[in-house]
């Protein structure tokens, strides 16, 4: 009898132990970066692109994240970046793992079929890099049948595809494809425009070529349908370039030339 109430008392404090994880895990998931008890609003970024996002130690910081705070701010909720390779971004917001994407996404018909944009908040374009001391390279012209870098899923990359021979060589974030062109693996690197002048601008072995190879419009990605969150976005880029607060990001993260 002893026996069987001390397996009735162990198997008791086993189920209450096992009650009390559950709920310590409920509360640590529903709280995590809303201390204060504000909802939070997921953007969803890859910090490898300078000065629009990029890592500061272990804060994500840049441009577009200043936007995002400010959309976050006027939905009164607690901005948390998930900061993730480009390419995996659109399937993260289909999946409802992250509620806007903010990554110097440029508008394109065939993402449009994917999600929904905001209106337009800067203008790119795709450019040339290449060593100073090459001669060869001269435009886009000059890039058949050469290999080139690019960051995976961008329309940089879409944009060095349609180069008749060329090899494509891919990668996770633009510095990457900067480093293997300096250890001459790459003829040139195909990139957006501010990027590519922001690692010019720490590298004299490298030089940007005086020629677009698209005009694009940078824009904030969310779900299919979610027309309240577009309009949000809306009206917060509206309200920054009204009061002069989006022409101050401008002069902070854009050094003119």
């Amino acid at each position: 009898m002893k026996k069987i109430i001390s397996i009735i008392i162990a198997a008791t404090m086993l189920f209450a132990l096992a009650g009390c994880g559950k709920d310590a895990a409920n509360n640590s998931s529903n709280n995590q970066g809303a201390a204060d008890g504000k909802k939070i609003i997921v953007m969803g970024t890859n910090a490898e692109f300078p000065p629009f996002e990029y890592r500061e130690g272990e804060k994500v910081v840049g441009f577009d994240v200043e936007i995002a705070k400010k959309i976050a701010e006027k939905l009164g909720a607690e901005l948390q970046i998930e900061d993730m390779t480009f390419d995996g971004l659109i399937p993260a917001l289909e999946a409802g793992k992250i509620d806007f994407i903010a990554a110097g996404m440029s508008i394109t018909e065939e993402r449009k079929k994917n999600v929904d944009f905001s209106n337009g908040y800067y203008k790119a374009s795709q450019v040339i890099i290449t060593l100073k001391d090459n001669t060869e390279i001269n435009g886009p012209e000059d890039l058949e049948n050469k290999t080139i870098g690019v960051q995976l899923g961008t329309t940089g990359d879409e944009e060095a595809q349609k180069i008749q021979g060329a090899e494509i060589i891919q990668f996770n974030a633009g510095y990457a494809a900067i480093m293997d062109l300096q250890n001459d693996k790459l003829d040139a690197v195909v990139l957006d425009y501010e990027p590519a002048r922001n690692f010019a601008s720490q590298n004299d072995k490298i030089q940007i070529l005086p020629v677009e190879l698209t005009q694009e419009e940078y824009a904030i990605a969310v779900r299919k349908g979610n027309q309240e969150l577009v309009d949000a976005i809306n009206t917060v880029l509206e309200e920054m370039k009204e009061s002069g607060e989006y022409d101050k990001l401008v002069e902070e993260y854009f050094s003119k030339e």
